[in-house]
């Protein structure tokens, strides 16, 4: 299929190359709605406003270190539009542990191979064009996704993801001050925010 149409079709991968996104590190995440759409709510008095949409992004989200037990939640928020949120990837260093995780409510077994940090010398090679690899932050944020999509069309049969997400790979203690600085006051900016829509 490459070959056919010489990657003209091909979007480029935003990842950064070289990183294995099961390394641990603190992440810091935004997930849109397809076309910014407004479904998770609205910002009244500088605070958010949950729609049952809104309490269903927002539950999944407090969830995932169920699913990932390997994952930390630090600062987030749930705006009109879009998710913003701080996922620390924290797995055992220099343990050869493999385990599955069992997910009843997602309907998934995520295999955790926690060998996988920048320290370990079996650390499998890093290739953002490949598709995600099990214990990863696209795995994390793919089934978040997904959860919530299904819930959130039991309620608006409309309810869609952008495809992708925005991720950034946190430092240093200073922007990470910065990051959750940025999410606790989102909705105190909504108006002059970059995905503000009305």
């Amino acid at each position: 299929m490459t070959d056919k149409f010489q990657g003209k079709y091909r979007i480029r991968s935003a990842r950064l190359q070289n990183w294995d996104y099961g390394w641990n590190a603190m992440y810091f995440v935004t997930i849109c709605t397809q076309g910014r759409a407004c479904f998770f709510g609205d910002v009244v008095g500088k605070k958010m406003e949950l729609t049952r949409i809104g309490e269903i992004a927002e539950r999944y989200w407090n969830e995932i270190p169920q699913h990932f037990p390997f994952v930390k939640l630090d600062q987030y928020v749930v705006m009109p539009n879009h998710v913003h949120g701080i996922i620390v990837i924290d797995k055992p260093v220099g343990n050869n542990i493999d385990a599955t995780v069992e997910t009843p409510k997602l309907g998934v077994s995520t295999n955790l191979d926690v060998c996988n940090n920048a320290t370990t010398n079996n650390r499998r090679t890093a290739n953002a064009s490949k598709k995600w690899q099990p214990a990863t932050l696209g795995v994390i944020i793919n089934q978040y996704k997904r959860i919530c999509t299904i819930k959130a069309r039991e309620i608006n049969g409309d309810f869609t993801w952008q495809s992708r997400f925005h991720e950034h790979i946190i430092r240093n203690d200073r922007s990470f001050k910065n990051i959750q600085n940025y999410i606790n006051e989102n909705p105190l900016k909504w108006g002059a925010d970059k995905f503000y829509k009305k």
